[in-house]
């Protein structure tokens, strides 16, 4: 039942990124360019993204355990160090460039081109790399 809800929430979440235009780099790309032609239209998906979220969270967190687990799962640290900032900041830049992030990098695959290659090549050498270096803890 778990894998079910796992591949039932991720075709969802697909489909809300087709939906909303998300799976488009020039779409991405325009809304991130605020001083040229900046598309505001993905500002929607985010505040409903925000919306959806804060309410989810908030209902979700008031039952005893989730639906198909015996418990949450939820992140315990909450410093910052080195690895999480230059991942954010690697990741914040390959978005700018591309246009893509992983979601709807993986959701556009059925329409691949080379820029789009690239960057999931890009991303699975870096999720490679990540998991080789040796962590703080």
């Amino acid at each position: 039942m778990r894998t079910l809800m796992g591949y039932l929430a991720g075709l969802l979440f697909g489909l809300g990124l087709a939906v909303s235009g998300m799976t488009d780099p020039a779409r991405v790309l325009g809304f991130l360019d605020l001083f040229g032609a900046w598309d505001p239209t993905l500002i929607f998906v985010l505040g409903g993204a925000v919306a959806t979220n804060f309410v989810g969270y908030r209902l979700a967190m008031r039952r005893p355990n989730p639906l198909f687990a015996s418990a949450f799962q939820l992140p315990r640290r909450r410093d910052l160090d080195g690895r999480l900032i230059g991942g954010a900041a690697l990741f914040g830049i390959g978005w700018g460039l591309s246009g893509y992030c992983p979601g709807p990098a993986f959701a556009s695959v059925a329409g691949i081109t080379w820029p789009l290659a690239a960057m999931l090549l890009a991303m699975l050498v870096g999720w490679f790399l990540a998991r080789a270096l040796p962590s703080p803890d």
